[in-house]
């Protein structure tokens, strides 16, 4: 571990950039990582009357983060290598700009959703890439809490101020834009950082090195990892999709919906705060993992039996629950030593998980569809948290996977 370090505080003194510039740029890109996706929910009611969407391609649409996080997140570390890593990830933040712009100017369902897919595909070049280039820049522990936190905030916000923004202008429009334009103004910072590191030997450290083909497959840490994001992912886009909905088919308003969902996010703001310098110390963390499972469990219960009576209690046991991937975030960075891993495992875990993810809000919104109601969804939903628990015990083991592959 000792070279490890050295080689990536190295890797740090190599670009010639400040620890504030790094930070900066980290928590720049990660509060943009999330909005394009968990803006949607709270507003999903006037988005589908709006456009006359009808709800089996509402129920496809609140899957299209996973699935094409998955997709393209599958080639990220390849696309990365041809550009470099810091110009994939400035690439992957216009793209975000341009599709979440974009979209709120047409009132065609076929375009919307397209152009929601091309913002999707450039937040899912920054999943994969960004834990990499904090790795090759040094400073893990600071900067993957930065990032980290900076994903939760960014669903919080979202999630927070999309439905009374909308609300105010009158129109989901609005609510739904200003998320474009919180990508814009990272722009300039990362395409500075694109000319500044061109020549930098850090920027071809992780993307030139060449990955061993079908050998991360082979890591149980690594398949673990994936089962535990996985989950968790989906259990995330469920919520960012259809949480709102599930309270205000209990009689609760939209803006308190959304407050609820925001609630649930916020709890994560805490827990991706603390949890990367948790992590590095090694301790609790597989008593931390199976509290994940009990909690997850029982706040779909409670959604379950009394929705309505104490709906903040759901979400602040959801919250708590959804801790599990603030945890996978960090154990990208920590299970791994050199920058070419961390790549590889990201861009392994990453898309994998997420195509597992995005399985769960098509088939949530099927499932409501045919039911007409919310019990089978909560059941099945409760009942993967005994997944969540094993996978999350069993990468709580302090191993590499530079060891196992």
């Amino acid at each position: 571990m000792p070279r490890a370090d050295a080689r990536t505080r190295g890797a740090a003194r190599s670009t010639g950039l400040a620890f504030g510039v790094l930070l900066t740029a980290v928590a720049a890109v990660s509060v943009n990582l999330r909005p394009g996706a968990s803006s949607v929910g709270p507003v999903l009611e006037e988005l589908r009357t709006g456009l006359g969407m009808s709800a089996a391609v509402a129920g496809a649409m609140t899957g299209l983060p996973g699935l094409v996080f998955g997709l393209v997140g599958a080639v990220s570390v390849a696309f990365a290598r041809k550009v470099g890593m810091t110009a994939g990830i400035t690439i992957g933040l216009a793209a975000a700009a341009l599709g979440l712009l974009l979209r709120v100017t047409t009132g065609d369902v076929p375009l919307f959703l397209l152009l929601t897919v091309v913002g999707l595909a450039g937040m899912a070049v920054g999943n994969v890439l960004v834990p990499a280039w904090i790795k090759a820049h040094g400073h893990t522990v600071a900067l993957m809490t930065v990032y980290g936190t900076g994903l939760v905030v960014g669903a919080t916000l979202s999630s927070m101020l999309t439905a009374p923004v909308s609300e105010a202008a009158g129109s989901w429009r609005a609510g739904l834009g200003m998320w474009g334009v919180l990508a814009v103004v990272a722009l300039p910072l990362w395409g500075w950082l694109t000319l500044h590191e061109r020549r930098s030997p850090t920027e071809h450290q992780v993307s030139g090195d060449a990955a061993p083909s079908g050998r991360i497959v082979h890591s149980p840490t690594a398949v673990a990892l994936t089962v535990l994001f996985g989950v968790q992912s989906m259990h995330a886009y469920v919520q960012f999709g259809w949480l709102p909905q599930v309270y205000r088919d209990a009689g609760i308003s939209a803006s308190h919906a959304g407050a609820l969902q925001a609630l649930l996010s916020s709890v994560g703001i805490v827990g991706a705060l603390v949890l990367p310098t948790v992590i590095a110390r090694g301790r609790g963390l597989r008593a931390m993992a199976v509290s994940f499972g009990v909690m997850l469990a029982l706040g779909y219960t409670g959604l379950l039996v009394a929705p309505a009576t104490a709906p903040w209690a759901w979400a602040l046991m959801l919250g708590y629950s959804g801790l599990a991937f603030p945890t996978a975030i960090a154990l990208i960075a920590a299970r791994t030593r050199h920058p070419s891993v961390t790549a590889q495992l990201s861009g392994f875990v990453q898309p994998v998980g997420y195509a597992l993810a995005a399985v769960g809000p098509f088939l949530v919104g099927l499932a409501h569809e045919a039911t007409g109601d919310w019990t089978l969804v909560l059941v099945l939903l409760a009942l993967t948290s005994v997944p969540l628990t094993v996978a999350g015990v069993r990468v709580a083991r302090p191993t590499y996977v530079d060891d196992e592959i």
